[in-house]
């Protein structure tokens, strides 16, 4: 069944609210829903929304997989919890990394993920709560891209014919659907977000894992991870609609010390867009990726190389992987 999408510019952000707070309590009658927060947009926001929609009959869980940005859990727990929303984390480090062991495929490492988070985690969780249903964040812009063959996103199921009650037990539910990017921000700023959470940079659902090319290892995470801080931190007032950095797999030629070490190389991504669908190159001055390159080698001594993407989308992607 087609999605209809609800555009941004025409969105009743009011009624867009109050109808999809109705359908959730309609959905889930007096019964629990659980739902994972991951800290991206999407996923704080579907959080605002299914709290004023159940309150404490709503279970939000940060699953930490590992393969998250510096310090998120501890974060994303504090600023909900200003919000007046208990958020419980969930150790689930081990459970990820054993999954992605010795794939390199960009397709099965997101079926990997997808299967662990939703067959085992969120199974788990839900047996543990009593709960029936799954609320998530998938928006309009993760089924296209799914149903076109571009990337699988982990968080589609039914447009691709996966009942996820036959396949994991338990129905999700996803009211932000019909929505994209811009269109989940305007939600966000209608139920009274802080603005550094609604107009927060994407993050994929894979986390740093869409941004490791080859196998992902702790040694690998730790170091984009690193590499991502630092990019955010530079780049965080560019009026950009993502920035990311990414490892790739090959080592490559550097020096350190006069010396010849074969290291690890960085790719700078930077993107304008609006919704995801399409997306240009930020024209960053040299100055600000000179700064950026210098400090990636000297705080993270595996990198010995630093580029910037200048590929528009299509052909390339947002996240590499």
């Amino acid at each position: 069944m087609k999605i209809k999408e609800i555009k941004a510019k025409n969105m009743n952000t009011k009624k867009f609210i109050e109808e999809k707070v109705q359908k959730i309590r309609q959905a889930v009658g007096e019964g629990l829903a659980i739902n994972a927060l991951s800290g991206g947009v999407d996923s704080c926001v579907v959080t605002a929304l299914g709290h004023k929609a159940l309150g404490n009959r709503l279970k939000t869980y940060f699953i930490d997989n590992g393969i998250m940005r510096e310090g998120e859990p501890a974060k994303v727990k504090a600023a909900f919890k200003k919000m007046g929303i208990h958020v419980e984390v969930v150790d689930a480090v081990q459970d990820f990394f054993d999954s992605l062991k010795g794939i390199t495929d960009p397709e099965e490492k997101r079926e990997a993920i997808t299967q662990t988070f939703y067959k085992k985690i969120f199974a788990d969780l839900v047996m543990q709560s009593g709960a029936k249903y799954l609320l998530q964040g998938t928006i309009l812009t993760d089924v296209d891209e799914t149903v076109a063959g571009i990337k699988r996103q982990h968080n589609v199921f039914e447009q691709l014919g996966i009942d996820p009650q036959v396949a994991f037990g338990y129905k999700i539910l996803e009211p932000l659907i019909q929505l994209r990017k811009d269109g989940v921000r305007k939600a966000g700023r209608g139920m009274g977000l802080p603005e550094a959470i609604f107009n927060r940079i994407p993050f994929p659902g894979p986390a740093l894992a869409a941004r490791v090319i080859g196998e992902v290892t702790p040694d690998k995470i730790a170091i984009v991870r690193k590499a991502t801080a630092i990019v955010e931190t530079e780049l965080k007032g560019v009026k950009a609609f993502q920035y990311l950095a990414i490892l790739h797999n090959d080592r490559v030629t550097g020096m350190r010390d006069n010396k010849r070490v074969f290291g690890n190389q960085i790719e700078i991504r930077c993107w304008n867009s609006l919704d995801a669908r399409k997306a240009s190159p930020t024209r960053l001055s040299f100055n600000v990726l000179e700064k950026m390159a210098a400090k990636i080698t000297k705080a993270i001594p595996e990198v010995v190389s630093v580029t910037y993407n200048i590929t528009t989308k299509p052909t390339s992607t947002i996240e590499a992987v």
